[in-house]
């Protein structure tokens, strides 16, 4: 069933500062061959308190950031999202993992696939318990990680992103909240509107939240809302 959330919100404009550094993160190199190419690139890691004190398995959020933290500088990843509230000090009940797409490129799923691959083997990841959340080309990135790997998440929650309709009911089992801002001129909130609205005509479990005063930047009230990550752990996948 579609809830719409209407939520008043002031338009935040996107972060100029300068970029931190990414403090309560270690930094990390992912390196692997996915259909028969080398792939190379890295990530931030934020485990959650008490994790090496005890044995029990964590839930696992996969964050993807926008097109403007492209690059080799992982301090860029911790500018907005869950990376930067960690930063800043928050701490999550989550392993957090944050790549970074290298320069000009576009998020690739099958590459986040071998990406969780590596963590779920290195580390102690609950496999039913894994979100993935990602803002602007990281929203695009969100809904085509769901499209090719649905049965791999427990929940997701796409910002101001958008995808392929006709391919979205793949994933129609998966809690998903997806948001965007009513005023976006950069990626306008029909993309993620035709994507709730296919996964509506599908019986999909969707809700979504349209920021009425919000242009781009609908992540920094997203990310700051601490429902959003109670609701993600609220799933589990299968149920």
């Amino acid at each position: 069933m579609l809830r719409l959330v209407l939520v008043l919100a002031l338009a935040i404009p996107a972060v100029h500062a300068q970029t931190p550094e990414p403090l309560n993160q270690t930094e990390h190199t992912f390196a692997g061959v996915t259909a028969g190419e080398p792939v190379r690139f890295r990530y931030l890691l934020a485990l959650p308190e008490g994790y090496e004190a005890s044995d029990e398995a964590w839930p696992l959020v996969l964050f993807l950031h926008g097109a403007g933290e492209r690059g080799d500088d992982l301090r860029r990843v911790a500018v907005h999202g869950p990376p930067r509230h960690v930063r800043e000090g928050q701490t999550f009940p989550f392993i957090l993992v944050s790549p970074q797409a290298p320069s000009g490129e576009w998020w690739k799923p099958v590459e986040l696939a071998a990406l969780l691959d590596e963590i779920e083997s290195t580390h102690r990841v609950d496999p039913d318990r894994i979100y993935v959340t990602g803002l602007s080309m990281g929203g695009f990135g969100t809904w085509e990680l769901l499209q090719d790997y649905p049965d791999r998440f427990a929940a997701a929650a796409p910002v101001c992103g958008g995808g392929t309709p006709g391919k979205i009911c793949a994933a129609r089992e998966v809690p998903i909240w997806a948001f965007h801002g009513a005023l976006d001129d950069v990626v306008p909130p029909v993309r993620s509107e035709e994507m709730v609205r296919r996964l509506e005509r599908c019986d999909g479990d969707i809700r979504y939240t349209l920021y009425p005063e919000a242009n781009h930047d609908s992540w920094t009230e997203t990310y700051a809302n601490p429902e959003l990550y109670e609701w993600l752990l609220s799933h589990r996948r299968g149920e």
